[in-house]
């Protein structure tokens, strides 16, 4: 289920310079039909809460699939850049459903550091989709064109229906929902919001995410056109960079058994910062020979791994405050997560595409974070 959002932008990428000669529109236009993605799932998730919180884990997700799979068909027929923003917008208020869903299972069962290990093996999970989708999805577009990608997606949301009409059990029995009605349950946002020390913990997701889709938006351009990469070997690269991914989430779980979630994040902020001012400094080099790339691929790399770690200790430590509200809480979670990186990511095409920009709008998200860490939770504060 959480791999379904991560298909869905991922699979699409390498098209992104063909959609944007085929449908004559802006670069910016086109990374819009991947932050429409981010923006319709903030939009989808806050939505999604407390209607899971009120009907249960199931139902949502399986009405969720089944708009994914005929909006999916509709993308596949657009006929200009404007409708495919609009609809990538739907889609990812479709796909939504999954990710508040897998957030919330798990709440519904674990907290704390238990929770922060299933937290990372959802990240493996996520991880495993830059490994292989863009890859296919390059295969699919030079065999098909692109529009065909959104026909596999169409399939793979109708396999996801029967999944989890058959295996996906309910972690929310009838006697555990809120019986107070949807108003009730959308009020419950306002409690959410006044919880300082929730809303810090909830925001830092949204700025990692916001950090790794500078890169998921701006590299397409990065490596094709500055670097002169194919679509294979940018492919390639970009499953490079989500195996650190993978690492980096299944390095957390292990940590787990040692040090506290705060523990981890209180060292991983920082560390950002670091790695996103070496990766600036590379860009501004400007070296684009196969040493210059190389140089800038490896602060990239680490930067990727390294968001992989703050997370799901951010996300579970947020979720273990409300377990009364999971759906809620995990919704506004994730809501932030995909709106801060739909509204972060855009910004790298606007400054012009490049490397630097990339670089750029990454280095000020993790400074970001680092200030949000510090200053509104207590991971300075104390040992935790």
């Amino acid at each position: 289920m959480a791999a379904l959002p991560a298909v869905t932008t991922d699979m699409y990428l390498p098209s992104l310079p063909v959609v944007a000669d085929e449908l004559e529109a802006s670069h910016t236009l086109v990374q819009a039909t991947i932050t429409g993605v981010l923006v319709g799932g903030a939009a989808g998730q806050l939505l999604t809460g407390p209607l899971s919180d009120r009907y249960g884990r199931r139902l949502p997700v399986l009405v969720g699939f089944g708009l994914h799979v005929v909006l999916s068909v509709l993308c596949a027929v657009s006929a200009g850049i404007w409708p495919l923003v609009v609809l990538r917008f739907l889609q990812g208020a479709a796909n939504a459903t999954a990710t508040v869903t897998a957030m919330a299972v798990i709440r519904d069962r674990y907290s704390g550091a238990g929770a922060s290990v299933l937290m990372s093996r959802l990240m493996l999970v996520i991880g495993v989709a830059p490994l292989f989708a863009p890859t296919a999805g390059g295969l699919i577009a030079s065999l098909w064109g692109w529009r065909s990608t959104f026909v596999v997606l169409a399939v793979l949301g109708a396999a996801m229906i029967g999944v989890v009409a058959l295996a996906l059990p309910e972690t929310l029995p009838p006697e555990r929902r809120r019986a107070d009605g949807l108003r009730a349950a959308f009020r419950g946002y306002g409690y959410l919001l006044r919880d300082r020390q929730f809303m810090a913990l909830a925001v830092l997701p949204g700025l990692a995410l916001g950090s790794l889709m500078c890169y998921v938006s701006g590299s397409p351009f990065v490596f094709q056109q500055e670097y002169g990469l194919t679509e294979t070997q940018f492919a390639l690269i970009f499953a490079l960079n989500g195996a650190g991914l993978v690492a980096g989430s299944q390095i957390n779980a292990a940590l787990m058994g040692r040090f506290s979630p705060l523990g981890v994040i209180r060292v991983v902020a920082p560390a950002a910062v670091v790695l996103a001012v070496w990766l600036l400094l590379v860009a501004l080099a400007g070296n684009h020979s196969t040493g210059g790339l190389v140089a800038l691929l490896v602060p990239l790399f680490l930067l990727v791994s390294t968001n992989s770690l703050l997370m799901p200790n951010a996300s579970a430590l947020a979720l273990s405050q409300h377990g009364e509200r999971a759906g809620s809480a995990a919704a506004t979670v994730g809501a932030l997560q995909a709106g801060l990186a739909g509204t972060i990511s855009p910004i790298v095409g606007a400054l012009g595409g490049h490397g630097v920009a990339m670089a750029t709008v990454m280095l000020g998200t993790v400074l970001v974070a680092l200030a949000v860490v510090g200053l509104a939770t207590p991971a300075y504060r104390r040992i935790a």
